[in-house]
């Protein structure tokens, strides 16, 4: 999660985003993945039977995992290279990371791992804390081969690097020029990795490009994130009109990651910054890629993958909103990427909020950052999101009619669920509808019913009720 700029917001018209929602099905995707990532309760031994239950519960069908190469790797805080075989998985310490790749296999669950820093202090140019500069391109490719002989095809999508164009994962990000110094060394670290993949055993491993966070700066020095779109076009040696300069050769890659992460507005919400790429600027990814693709820089059709996103919430004031309209817009944000047909996944970060830590930026001081996306509090105590998650809605009005969208996550094929209404002056909510989804458990249908508030109501087949929380019209 990235630092966010202070930024005038702006918001669409209501009437055209609505109208962008309304016609989204004409288009939408017909295959996104969502991965959840439960974070730090997840790698407590004593916790994780509890936490798979409740992802099940949820209806978590796919896993996102971070490994850190400093975490695995021999003599992490060495200054000096280990004299032994760092292509062979036994010289490394996996034991945090493979339980919970195997049970998330055993679930078939396909598992993202994105591979990042802070990395061995051995591997770095200025041997310095934090452990992120100019990481060794020869010794992340010994690694990668590692980890390809260790996890192979357990892992079914690889990522490299996580948020590149961030300085609290990657440095420098500036010459003194101030031009971007990053995504050349991101390129280089990208293809030693997907070298090292290969060189593990995995002939055409699907491979994830960028994992960009969403906001930068286009011209600047220091410790300053790029923005991502300069991030993608200078890591693809492009110019700013994406015609290409150099002698750089077209990447091959399965998609490209971003953390379309907002701020604490209404998802539709479009950062007046061009490089910048949120949630509800997420066209300019999608055109950017189908640049780069005309400039044979990638191939072409890229798919984008959201391999990291959550809303913000209380207490933290600062990105966050009340828990009531976290759970309204996240279900927004997710009918935006289901409404992009180019976008194979989402994603949920966080399954329990972090403690409140610093302001936005500590983290690339050495200071704590904590993120409220989770779908719980920092007590475990469950927020309006945690009842929303498993059956997201949005409303939409236009034009008098309300148009509504959900997901049933937890569905293992068509099922039914009944969508209720309160209207102005009611006290109760009165049924509207019973609704049939999709094979993947998608519905929609237009209203003409008046109503100031919605929710919907599932019963699975084993007797569990689920009832998302009440939800109004945007």
């Amino acid at each position: 999660m990235p630092r966010f700029r202070s930024l005038i917001p702006t918001l669409l018209a209501a009437a055209l985003a609505a109208c962008l929602i309304g016609s989204a099905s004409a288009s939408a995707s017909t295959g996104q993945t969502t991965y959840f990532e439960a974070g730090s309760p997840l790698f407590e031994p004593a916790k994780q039977n509890q936490v798979f239950a409740q992802m099940q519960t949820l209806g978590v069908h796919a896993l996102r995992i971070e490994m850190s190469w400093s975490s695995v790797a021999p003599g992490a805080t060495s200054a000096s290279k280990p004299g032994v075989d760092l292509t062979s998985p036994a010289t490394y310490n996996w034991a945090e990371y493979a339980p919970i790749i195997a049970r998330a296999d055993a679930l078939h669950w396909p598992v993202l791992l994105t591979v990042t820093s802070p990395v061995p202090r051995w591997a770095t140019s200025n041997k310095k804390a934090p452990y992120i500069t100019r990481p060794d391109d020869k010794d992340f490719q010994e690694f990668m081969t590692a980890v390809a002989r260790r996890f192979g095809s357990q892992v079914a999508v690889y990522s490299i690097w996580n948020e590149p164009n961030h300085p609290a994962f990657l440095q420098p990000q500036w010459n003194s020029n101030r031009t971007p110094a990053s995504p050349r060394i991101y390129r280089g670290l990208y293809q030693a990795g997907y070298a090292g993949l290969q060189a593990g055993g995995l002939a055409h491993p699907r491979v994830l490009f960028g994992e960009t966070a969403p906001t930068g700066y286009e011209k600047t020095t220091g410790l300053h994130d790029v923005a991502p779109l300069l991030f993608l076009r200078e890591a693809l040696c492009l110019n700013a009109h994406y015609k290409r300069h150099g002698s750089c050769s077209e990447l091959q890659m399965a998609g490209y990651a971003h953390h379309a992460y907002t701020k604490a507005v209404n998802p539709h919400w479009v950062d007046p910054i061009r490089d910048d790429v949120t949630i509800g600027s997420l066209s300019r990814l999608t055109a950017a890629l189908d640049r780069a693709a005309s400039a044979h820089a990638i191939p072409h059709g890229v798919p984008i993958y959201l391999t990291e996103f959550g809303v913000q919430s209380y207490p933290n004031h600062e990105l966050g909103v009340s828990t009531g309209r976290q759970a309204e817009y996240d279900a927004i944000a997710e009918h935006i990427a289901w409404s992009n047909p180019r976008v194979a996944a989402f994603s949920q970060y966080l399954l329990k909020d972090d403690p409140l830590g610093g302001r936005p930026g500590a983290g690339v001081h050495g200071g704590t950052v904590g993120f409220q996306t989770g779908l719980e509090y920092v007590s475990g105590k469950p927020k309006p999101l945690y009842y929303g998650w498993a059956v997201p809605m949005t409303v939409s009005k236009y034009h008098g009619r309300f148009s509504l969208w959900g997901l049933v996550r937890p569905a293992q094929g068509p099922t039914t669920l009944t969508v209720l209404v309160r209207g102005k002056g009611a006290k109760r909510f009165s049924t509207l509808k019973t609704v049939t989804t999709n094979s993947r458990g998608y519905w929609s249908f237009s209203s003409s019913v008046k109503g100031i508030q919605w929710r919907v109501r599932w019963k699975s087949p084993s007797g569990h009720t689920y009832e998302g929380p009440p939800v109004g019209a945007f």
